[in-house]
């Protein structure tokens, strides 16, 4: 059975509303990689070398990363090889099956977020200004809420003008309160009260805002390791995660800031926002496989429910949705 019938099979003839945001989300995307891919096929008789420098360029005009695409068309040649495939048909149920294979890696590394069953699990977002991180924050605020969990939020980003009004906004439109303490103030004593707060009001989840200057790593470094003191002195085994928000949209400037916040803090996870708004979505790829972070949640549209766990099969498919329901007509 080809990748893409295994694929049709999950999701074309069951699509829910997840795998129809993924599709929905990635069109900018799969107009500028699926479609050049499937025009490539459509110009070639045979796979060849020049086929394959094609597909190279293909890719990295998607950003997928330069390492990334050499391991993967490398892998694509063998496969190619192996099973003796000579029409460029067949090839792209192959990519499409190299694509998910290389984001799994070699051990599969769980995408869910580490939500401790009993007591408060502290969430840390890290990321520059302007990447989407305060409307993370508040989409998942909502997310939670919306599972019975009681949400606070941290506003941590204490120098950055407009930052705790920000958070204020969406904790109001979420409906979950704010811990805040004066702009210009310590971020790590708004972490103390937050954490005191959330305890002592039984809280499930604290979601905590950081401020994101790149200008001086040290400043940054510093400021993050205080903040990661404080909670771990407070609640035992926390931060629970540390999750990277970065926009989709900057392509590989945004791998620049993950290996940059990589270096300062431990990052667990990366929230790749306005997926839906870039036609390099291969970005995702690139991050996966040469930071070794796992992709744990995309931004697929401006709704309250767009901010949508990754998946990679789901990413696969709404990658070549329009081959595939080719094929199935």
């Amino acid at each position: 059975m080809s990748f893409f019938k295994k694929l049709k099979d999950k999701f074309t003839k069951s699509a829910d509303s997840v795998t129809e945001k993924f599709k929905d989300g990635l069109t900018k995307t799969r107009d500028n990689f699926a479609n050049k891919v499937n025009d490539l096929v459509a110009r070639y008789r045979k796979v060849d070398e020049d086929f394959f420098e094609e597909l190279e360029e293909i890719l990295i005009q998607a950003d997928v990363g330069f390492n990334t695409v050499m391991e993967l068309v490398e892998e694509l040649r063998m496969e190619v090889k192996r099973k003796n495939i000579q029409d460029p048909a067949d090839v792209q149920s192959v990519i499409s099956e190299k694509l998910v294979e290389i984001y799994q890696g070699s051990e599969e590394t769980p995408n869910e977020l580490n939500i401790q069953e009993n007591g408060l699990t502290v969430i840390l977002f890290v990321g520059v200004n302007g990447v989407g991180k305060t409307t993370t924050i508040g989409k998942l605020a909502h997310k939670f809420k919306s599972q019975g969990k009681k949400v606070l939020l941290a506003a941590g980003d204490t120098f950055r003008a407009g930052a705790i009004d920000q958070l204020e906004v969406w904790g109001s439109r979420v409906g979950v309160d704010v811990i805040k303490q004066g702009e210009g103030s310590d971020p790590a004593a708004v972490m103390f009260d937050a954490i005191q707060a959330a305890q002592a009001r039984k809280a499930d989840i604290l979601l905590c805002d950081t401020a994101g200057r790149l200008q001086n790593k040290v400043n940054l470094m510093n400021e993050l390791g205080k903040v990661k003191r404080v909670i771990e002195r407070e609640v035992p085994g926390a931060p629970h995660e540390v999750l990277l928000v970065l926009d989709a949209t900057t392509g590989q400037n945004a791998m620049i800031q993950a290996k940059t916040f990589k270096e300062v803090t431990d990052v667990s996870g990366i929230v790749l926002t306005k997926l839906d708004g870039t036609a390099k979505g291969g970005i995702v790829l690139a991050i996966r496989n040469e930071l070794e972070i796992p992709v744990k949640f995309v931004g697929l549209g401006e709704k309250m429910d767009d901010l949508q766990e990754f998946d990679a099969e789901k990413y696969v498919y709404g990658l070549f949705s329009n081959i595939i329901d080719q094929n199935e007509e």
